[in-house]
């Protein structure tokens, strides 16, 4: 009974292994090809690889022109049997930076897969490294199969010289900037004194104009007594809202700012409208009476 039982455990565990290593993921007959494409459509295959997921990296890289297509062909297999993968990705990656492009495959239910990659495709970072790319196979599926990671092949990289070099551009990242110190525009200056002081005088000189063409016209300075005994509040406030509205002209020229004045002026024009109506009123009716 220990003999047997000695020798049943390393079966089992041998069984195991056997079972894991059979439930895993794998690929046959990969065909690597390089080639510049014609104008007509087909490829000129200039470089041509086979391996399986047994062989061992490459010997030597595989050059990738900026006139090539590289194009890779494989059968993916679960368990030795053909079969579409979750995952089946050709990853290639620049081994100083560790950054990595990945390039996923064309897979058929009966796992052939296919994948092509243009020196355009190629990110700026890997498109204009110096050394070889790292180019690895990932093949992956829901289950209790084990995944495959690995390294097939180099890609070197070369372009063309006659064309203007790759340029990385960083990308536009959110995140502190300086500080903006925004400087406002001065405040309005005034105009210089002399035009001031002519567009002053000019208007001083209205006032004579206005006394000698009331003369002129007949006006009747004997009425004032009347006029403020009838309705004295009337012509107060009209001739004081006109006085008023001078003033506040003046305050906008001197320091107000426009906030300030319109509400003033619709104060003052509002008193001007009302007094001014009951004023001439009165002054029509002393028209009306044959007073002149």
């Amino acid at each position: 009974m220990r003999f047997i039982h000695s020798f049943v455990a390393p079966l089992v565990l041998l069984a195991a292994g056997a079972a894991q290593a059979a439930s895993s993921w794998g690929f046959d007959d990969a065909k690597l090809t390089v080639g510049a494409k014609k104008a007509a459509g087909s490829a000129k295959e200039k470089d041509v690889r086979q391996f399986n997921d047994k062989s061992a990296l490459l010997p030597t890289p595989v050059v990738f022109d900026s006139a090539d297509s590289l194009k890779l062909l494989l059968t993916a297999k679960e368990a030795g049997k053909g079969k579409r993968p979750h995952q089946a990705f050709l990853v290639l990656r620049e081994p100083a930076s560790g950054l990595e492009a990945p390039f996923p495959l064309t897979v058929k239910d009966n796992g052939k897969a296919t994948v092509e990659i243009k020196h355009s495709d190629l990110p700026v970072q890997l498109a204009i490294s110096t050394a070889p790319l790292k180019a690895s196979l990932v093949l992956a599926s829901f289950g209790s199969s084990e995944g495959l990671v690995k390294d097939v092949f180099d890609v070197q990289v070369t372009r063309d010289p006659n064309k203007a070099p790759a340029a990385y551009e960083a990308p536009l990242r959110y995140g502190k900037l300086p500080e903006i110190h925004h400087i406002f525009g001065g405040d309005p200056k005034s105009p210089p004194k002399v035009v001031s002081l002519v567009f002053v005088l000019a208007v001083l000189a209205t006032l004579p104009a206005l006394f000698i063409g009331w003369l002129a016209l007949g006006a009747n300075i004997s009425h004032l007594p009347k006029a403020l005994g009838a309705a004295p509040v009337a012509h107060g406030v009209f001739f004081g809202s006109v006085v008023a509205m001078e003033a506040v002209f003046y305050m906008y020229y001197a320091t107000w700012n426009l906030f300030q004045t319109l509400p003033v002026i619709g104060l003052v024009g509002t008193a001007a409208f009302l007094s001014g109506a009951k004023a001439l009123g009165e002054v029509q009716s002393r028209r009306l009476a044959g007073e002149r």
